[in-house]
């Protein structure tokens, strides 16, 4: 595992919304550290940082356009010369240019952050994976809720995280932990 000098750090998600309580119960309470430790060394190496932003199609949502929670958290404002994408599903590739811009650049190492580990840090690095990105999660930098899943059995937040990563590992994506790829 080698980290390229042009890698593109993906930060998905991290406005005020998502610390909403109505969110539930989430893992990994150490995530945005991890993150921000991630994001001070890809600013301090001069390799790209892409912002992802959801802008909710649901007015019950707290990623809604009209209100504080759609806004970035302080720490993670984007700075100038950082690439900014707006969403409005969990994929951060779909009706979004993202790949043409990687593309473009000439990108092929992602690492993807942020979350929620099991919807748009999973959907975004399934659609990379499948793109031919070499992909990579940092487990330690994301984070989800309790979930219920289709059978109404709750599982914890970790449990969730837990098989979304398993979901990704060694066919979309390498999971992989923050002090991994700072090594």
């Amino acid at each position: 595992m080698e980290l390229k000098t042009d890698a593109a750090l993906i930060i998905i998600d991290q406005q005020k919304g998502i610390l909403h309580p109505r969110l539930g119960r989430r893992n990994n309470p150490l995530a945005e550290e991890r993150i921000l430790e991630l994001l001070e060394f890809w600013r301090l190496t001069g390799r790209p940082v892409i912002h992802v932003q959801h802008l909710s199609r649901s007015p019950d949502s707290v990623f809604w356009p009209q209100q504080a929670g759609v806004e970035f958290q302080e720490r993670f404002q984007p700075l100038a010369g950082e690439q900014l994408i707006q969403k409005q599903v969990p994929d951060a590739f779909c009706a979004t240019g993202l790949e043409a811009n990687l593309r473009e650049a000439r990108i092929e190492q992602l690492v993807i952050v942020g979350v929620a580990t099991n919807n748009s840090v999973e959907s975004t690095a399934r659609t990379a994976g499948n793109l031919g990105f070499d992909t990579w999660v940092a487990q330690d930098a994301c984070f989800t809720f309790d979930k219920a899943d289709y059978f109404g059995q709750a599982h914890s937040a970790e449990e969730v995280h837990a098989m979304s990563l398993g979901n990704l590992h060694g066919e979309y994506a390498t999971v992989v932990d923050t002090v991994q790829i700072l090594n």
